[in-house]
């Protein structure tokens, strides 16, 4: 049940603030409280000279305090500023998709976690200081507030440094399509391997319609699915692939061998962009999206275009020899529940490669890397699936001895190479 949860949380920017604000707060009420022990203490102990000393030292840190926290709020306004532009910019130079890396970054939403966190304590530590200065009669000298106050600017300039650092990577299509690539291959080693033809399940005896929002399929609570048709003896299968973009009425759930109660379909969830939670084929729609935005003639970066196929390269030699398709998730008796519809191999190299190909006329880099990087596929892969891989490199071929008249020029970009030239 938490999964879906902590998707959504993960794309929201609100709820790590939120928790690090009420969080500090706690840590104020705490250090409060301590305060004010230490205080009754030496007051206990008629140690006035003790108190005296304290208050003189909290007087002095009220300067530090005070200043904290008339500039942090301004920091924090003028760093994400102008890292909200870094971000445009990347998202314009890459793709679009691009800016989810920013909003699920960790580092960003520690960074402004804690600035949000350290301006809310250093207004709470001002609202601790006393007016009374009679070290006999003073409630409370905010001596651990104020150290608990520098401690969090420290902690704020060290996530500063990590966070710009951060910000500029995401700036570097290197690192973007490394990320990319890697949350691919995060979604790949949850996949079940219980995958492949769908099986004899004959006719439906139900379908579950969506009655939510329009959006796109984005995150199925599999778990919840698969002990819904257990309780009911029958098999589910998902009728949408992850990343669709399905409408109220249209059937989501196929029901084989009984009943369901209607509100099985709140285990399926839309929004108004697809994640890498469950879905296979986004990364490589990422990395083609890179590629694409490259090959533009607004953008004419072919050199990017070869470093997304790179990754797609490398994603597609990592399940050349890994069953693909319909996923099978069992129960705990090892018994089918949800047959959950993926994409085949076919559709992943098409996903791949159609598109950037289609735009390598007149980019002998692309093409050279494009054969170089099918050819290792073809090495790699199966017998029976090296037909689109052949149908890609032939089409690739034929597109470029139409489109370069020059024969010294066709025969240089059809030669593989694995840098594009160089």
């Amino acid at each position: 049940m938490l999964s879906p949860l902590r998707e959504h949380l993960r794309d929201t920017f609100w709820f790590a603030p939120i928790a690090s604000l009420t969080a500090v707060f706690v840590l104020w009420l705490v250090a409060s409280a301590v305060d004010e022990a230490i205080i009754r203490y030496l007051q206990d102990e008629r140690d006035y000279d003790a108190v005296t000393e304290l208050i003189g030292i909290v007087e002095d840190a009220k300067t530090i305090v005070t200043t904290i926290s008339s500039a942090m709020m301004t920091f924090i306004g003028v760093v994400f500023s102008i890292s909200l532009v870094a971000v445009q910019m990347a998202s314009g130079q890459f793709s679009p998709r691009v800016v989810r890396i920013f909003i699920r970054s960790r580092i960003t939403k520690a960074t402004f976690s804690v600035f949000l966190a350290t301006f809310l304590l250093s207004l709470l530590v001002l609202t601790s200081y006393d007016s009374e200065t009679d070290p006999r009669y003073v409630s409370t000298v905010p001596l651990v507030q104020s150290v608990l106050t520098v401690l969090m600017v420290g902690l704020s300039l060290l996530l500063f440094v990590a966070y710009v650092n951060s910000t500029l990577r995401l700036m570097r299509v290197g690192h973007v399509v490394d990320r990319i690539t890697r949350e691919a291959f995060g979604v790949l080693a949850k996949q079940p391997q219980y995958a492949g033809e769908l099986g004899e399940l004959g006719e439906a005896t139900e379908h579950v319609l969506h009655r939510g929002r329009a959006g796109v399929l984005r995150d199925v609570n599999v778990a919840l699915l698969v002990r819904l048709a257990r309780r009911h003896g029958v098999v589910l299968r998902l009728l949408p692939r992850m990343g669709d973009f399905v409408v109220p009425g249209t059937p989501i759930l196929a029901v084989h061998g009984g009943r369901v109660p209607r509100r099985i379909g709140a285990a399926v969830s839309v929004g108004v962009e697809r994640t890498f939670h469950q879905d296979l084929g986004f990364g490589l729609r990422q990395l083609a999206d890179i590629g694409l935005r490259a090959l533009s003639p607004a953008v004419n970066d072919p050199t990017t275009a070869v470093q997304a196929l790179d990754r797609i390269t490398q994603f597609l030699a990592a399940v050349a020899n890994r069953p693909l398709g319909a996923v099978h998730h069992r129960d705990t008796k090892e018994t089918v529940r949800l047959v959950q519809d993926g994409p085949g191999w076919t559709d992943l190299v098409d996903l791949g490669f159609t598109e950037i190909r289609g735009c390598a006329a007149g980019n002998p880099q692309v093409s050279r890397r494009m054969l170089a990087g099918l050819d290792d596929l073809l090495s790699l892969a199966p017998p029976d699936r090296r037909e689109p891989l052949l149908r890609h490199r032939t089409l690739l071929t034929q597109l470029v001895e139409r489109t370069t008249p020059e024969a010294a020029d066709r025969a240089f970009a059809l030669e593989g190479d694995r840098q594009g030239i160089g």
